[in-house]
C-alpha cells in the first residue's frame, strides 16, 4: 500500500471547526495532515496525525515547529487558510524547499495599499487609496478623494474596522474605528482612506498553479450594518453568467500581485456596470464559500489548495450543477443569548436545508459592530441549496424565518 503524502497546515486557533472543519475533513480524505497552531489541537484531532504548538506570527518559532515536523514526517507541502499567516507560511515553505507563491507577492496581498499600487502598475481598475497616520491626514485625504470614503486597516480581513464616512462629521468615528482595529495588527498598524465603490459586491474564487489561473466560481455577497460592511450572506450558482466576464479581471489582479500558486478569493464591485477591484485574499475564502462551491460545482477547493501546495495539478472538473446560499445569524441587538433553535419539523421536512450551525450557546454575550465584530456577534449560519441562485436565496430566507433567536438586552 502506497503511503499518502503528508501536508503541513498552519492555522489560527480561532479558525473554529464551524468554518474550517470542512477544509480539514476534505484534505484529510487525501493527505496525512500535520498541524501547526498556537494552541493544542482539539477539534482537529480526528483529521491530523501530528501537531506542534507555536505562534505562527513568530517566524523563528514557526520555522522551528515546521522543521520538527519535517524531521518526523516526509512533508510534501505547506499551506494555510489563515489570512494573517500567509507570509510566514510562505517563508516556511521556502525554507523547506516546497512550492509556494513568493512571500513578496503575499505581502502585497496583505497590504491593501501595496495591492492598489500593484493594480495601478498592472492597469487593473481598483479604487483611489491614501495611506494616513492621523485623523487630520484622514480628513485631508477624504477631501482629495471625495466623499463618500471608506476607512480601513491596511492589513486586516473579514471587514474588521472597515467604515464608511459620507461627511466630515462622520470621519472622526470612522477614523477611530479603523485605527483601533489596525492597532491590533502586527504586520501594519496603518489606516487607509479609499474611494467608495458603489455597486454590487462579488468575489471570484480562483485557483492558480504555476502561474496559470482558473476562475472557478462567482460569489454574490450581501453586506450590511452601516456604516460598516459586515458580511451577512453569500450565494454561489454553478451557472452564473457573470463568471466569463469577471475571470479576466481576477486573473489580471493575481498576475499584478505576483501570485503564482494557491487558491484565492478575489473581491470586486460592479460600479456602473464596470469591474473595480477591492482586494485579493490569497487563500481559501471564509464564511464557508469554498463549501458552497463544492456543493454547486463539485470542485473541491480545499483539496485543490492541498494539491498545489504539494506541487500537483488540481482537478477542476465540474461534476455538479446547482446553487447554494449561506446566511449568517446575527442578533437584533447586543446582549446575552438566551435561546437559539430551529423548528425541528421544518428542518426534517426541508431536504434542501444543507446545515444549520450554531457557534454560540445560551448564556454567551454577543456584541454587534461597531463595538464588536464577526467573532463577538455571530450566532451561526444556515446553508441552503437550490436549482438556481434565486431559489437557494429564497430558501435561506425561509430557513431564517424558522429560527428562534432570543437576546436579553445588555
Amino acid at each position: 500500500m502506497t503511503a499518502r503524502p503528508v501536508l503541513l497546515i498552519v492555522a489560527a486557533d480561532r479558525d473554529a471547526q464551524a468554518y474550517r472543519g470542512w477544509c480539514l475533513k476534505n484534505i484529510a480524505a487525501h493527505y496525512d495532515v500535520v498541524l501547526i497552531s498556537e494552541a493544542e489541537a482539539m477539534w482537529q484531532r480526528p483529521w491530523i496525525i501530528d501537531a506542534e504548538v507555536a505562534d505562527p506570527a513568530d517566524e523563528e518559532a514557526l520555522l522551528a515547529a515546521g522543521r520538527a515536523l519535517r524531521r518526523r514526517h516526509p512533508v510534501a507541502g505547506v499551506m494555510t487558510w489563515t489570512e494573517w499567516y500567509l507570509v510566514p507560511t510562505a517563508h516556511l515553505a521556502r525554507s523547506l524547499n516546497l512550492p509556494t507563491s513568493p512571500p513578496s507577492a503575499l505581502r502585497r496581498c496583505r497590504d491593501k495599499a501595496a495591492s492598489r499600487a500593484a493594480f495601478a502598475r498592472g492597469q487593473v481598475p481598483s479604487a483611489l487609496c491614501v495611506r494616513i497616520r492621523t485623523e487630520t491626514e484622514a480628513r485631508e485625504a477624504a477631501q482629495r478623494v471625495g466623499y463618500p470614503v471608506v476607512l480601513k486597516p491596511a492589513s486586516l480581513a473579514a471587514s474588521m474596522g472597515v467604515t464608511r464616512a459620507d461627511t466630515d462629521d462622520e470621519l472622526s468615528f470612522a477614523y477611530r474605528h479603523a485605527a483601533r482595529a489596525a492597532s491590533r495588527q502586527v504586520e501594519s498598524p496603518q489606516v487607509l482612506v479609499e474611494e467608495y465603490l458603489d455597486g454590487p459586491e462579488i468575489s471570484v474564487e480562483c485557483v492558480t498553479h504555476k502561474g496559470r489561473t482558473t476562475a472557478v466560481a462567482v460569489t454574490h455577497k450581501t453586506v450590511g450594518m452601516p456604516p460598516g460592511f459586515e458580511e451577512l450572506a453569500h450565494v454561489v450558482d454553478a451557472n452564473d453568467p457573470l463568471l466569463p466576464r469577471v475571470a479576466a479581471a481576477a486573473t489580471a489582479a493575481l498576475e499584478a500581485l505576483g501570485v503564482t500558486d494557491g487558491v484565492s478569493h478575489v473581491e470586486m464591485r460592479l460600479v456602473d456596470g464596470r469591474l473595480r477591484l477591492i482586494e485579493v485574499n490569497a487563500r481559501l475564502a471564509g464564511d464557508m464559500i469554498g463549501h458552497l462551491v463544492h456543493l454547486t460545482t463539485g470542485i473541491d477547493l480545499a483539496r485543490a489548495a492541498a494539491d498545489i501546495a504539494c506541487g500537483h495539478t488540481p482537478d477542476l472538473t465540474p461534476t455538479r450543477n446547482r446553487a447554494a446560499a449561506i446566511r449568517m445569524i446575527y442578533p437584533a441587538h447586543s446582549g446575552t443569548l438566551t435561546t437559539r433553535d430551529i423548528d425541528t419539523d421544518f428542518a426534517h421536512r426541508a431536504d434542501w436545508l444543507e446545515r444549520v450551525t450554531f457557534q454560540r450557546d445560551p448564556g454567551d454575550r454577543l456584541v454587534l459592530p461597531p463595538d464588536g465584530d464577526m467573532f463577538t456577534a455571530r450566532i451561526g449560519f444556515v446553508i441552503t441549496t437550490g436549482t438556481t441562485a434565486a431559489e437557494a436565496r429564497a430558501r435561506s430566507t425561509e430557513a431564517y424565518r424558522n429560527l428562534t433567536i432570543r437576546i436579553a438586552p445588555a
